[in-house]
């Protein structure tokens, strides 16, 4: 498949990057600065853009089987990410592309809690709120999309880290996915291959899904 992907300097971005190519397909990593050292595999092609720009998205999006959007603003920036979501939802409309983006857990429910949210939930960090809450927003704007674009959406596991590359995980729909001491977690690696797996066999269409332990 052609597969490009926004974010791909990132740490779930670079993963997702890496595993299309571990599975042969043809990636093109979208860069905003060429001129910075960006470290992705040889293998992949380097197209430069703007998510936020939906010339520059229907540009690279042109011809590709999916894009894939993993970018996420420093902090402080947080309401970048709205502006790249509505970028790539413009760009991508009427092309036929699919998008398929890495979103947040805060709106996922807490198993238990008659919907309560992750973000609304007692205790849930102060110090990731600001971008919590810039994915909630997110999510809005891909329910809120135009028929014609073909979206999915992942949220991870509460607690995604670099870790192993496992193939053991589970799936589920909005809400939170825990294991049998109360922990959600999900590795980068495990998440890029859930991601991977629905970009080849599409389970999710115009919906939200998770992924964790």
């Amino acid at each position: 498949m052609r597969i490009t992907v926004f974010g791909a300097t990132g740490n779930v971005g670079g993963r997702v990057v890496a595993e299309a190519l571990a599975r042969g397909h043809q990636v093109t990593a979208v860069l905003r600065d060429p001129a910075k050292p960006h470290g992705l595999p040889s293998a992949a092609a380097i197209a430069v853009g703007d998510a936020r720009n939906p010339a520059d998205v229907a540009r690279i999006a042109a011809g590709q089987d999916a894009v894939v959007t993993a970018t996420r603003p420093v902090p402080g920036s947080e309401h970048e990410l709205a502006a790249a979501t509505t970028g790539l939802l413009a760009g991508i409309a009427g092309t036929g592309v699919r998008l398929v983006a890495v979103g947040g857990a805060g709106s996922l429910t807490v198993p238990g809690s008659d919907g309560t949210t992750l973000v609304e939930s007692p205790g849930f960090p102060a110090e990731i709120r600001p971008i919590a809450l810039a994915c909630n927003e997110q999510l809005d704007l891909y329910r809120a999309a135009d028929a014609e674009v073909d979206w999915t959406y992942l949220s991870p596991a509460a607690l995604l880290e670099p870790g192993a590359r496992t193939g053991r995980f589970r799936l589920g729909l909005d809400e939170l996915l825990v294991d049998a001491d109360g922990n959600s977690a999900i590795s980068m690696e495990d998440l890029a291959i859930a991601l991977l797996d629905e970009v080849e066999r599409p389970a999710h269409r115009r919906a939200r899904f998770t992924a964790g332990y």
